[in-house]
C-alpha cells in the first residue's frame, strides 16, 4: 500500500498495515464518540425532516379549522338572524334567540370535528423512532473498555 492509501486508510479508522496492526484503545474510543456523535446528528436530521412533513399536515388541518370556523360563524350569524325574524312573528323574542343558539352550536361542532378528523390522522416521526431503536440496541451491543 502506498503513503495516500496508508493516510486514507488510517483516516477511515481501519487497521494500517506494516509494523503496527493494531490501533490504540485511545484511537478506538475516539472512533465511537466520533461515531456516536454522527449518529446522533443524523437522528436529529431525519426527526427535523419527518417533523417538518408532519408540520404541513398540522398547518393543512389548523387552516381548515380556521376557515371552517369563520365561515360558520358568519353563516350561522346571517341564519340566526333570518331566523330569528323569522322566529320573532310566531315566537317571543327569546325562544327564537334559543333556537339561534342551537344553530349556531351544531355549526360549530361540525367544524371542529372536521379539523379534529384530520389532526387524528398525523402519526409519529416512524422512521426516527425506529433508527433511535436501531442504534440504541448498537450501542448495547458495543463492547465496553
Amino acid at each position: 500500500m502506498d503513503s495516500a492509501g496508508k493516510e486514507a486508510a488510517g483516516k477511515l479508522g481501519a487497521y494500517s498495515y506494516g509494523a503496527k496492526n493494531e490501533r490504540s484503545i485511545s484511537d478506538v474510543l475516539r472512533d465511537i464518540a466520533t461515531n456516536i456523535q454522527e449518529i446522533v446528528r443524523s437522528e436529529i436530521r431525519l426527526a427535523r425532516v419527518e417533523l417538518s412533513e408532519e408540520g404541513r399536515k398540522v398547518a393543512t388541518a389548523a387552516r381548515a379549522l380556521a376557515i371552517g370556523g369563520v365561515v360558520a360563524l358568519y353563516g350561522v350569524g346571517f341564519v340566526l338572524l333570518a331566523v330569528l325574524f323569522a322566529l320573532e312573528l310566531v315566537l317571543p323574542s327569546w325562544a327564537a334567540a334559543v333556537i339561534l343558539g342551537a344553530v349556531l352550536l351544531i355549526g360549530a361542532w361540525i367544524a371542529v370535528s372536521a379539523g379534529l378528523s384530520r389532526l387524528k390522522q398525523l402519526k409519529a416521526p416512524s422512521k426516527t423512532m425506529q433508527t433511535v431503536k436501531e442504534d440504541a440496541l448498537w450501542i448495547k451491543e458495543q463492547p465496553k473498555s
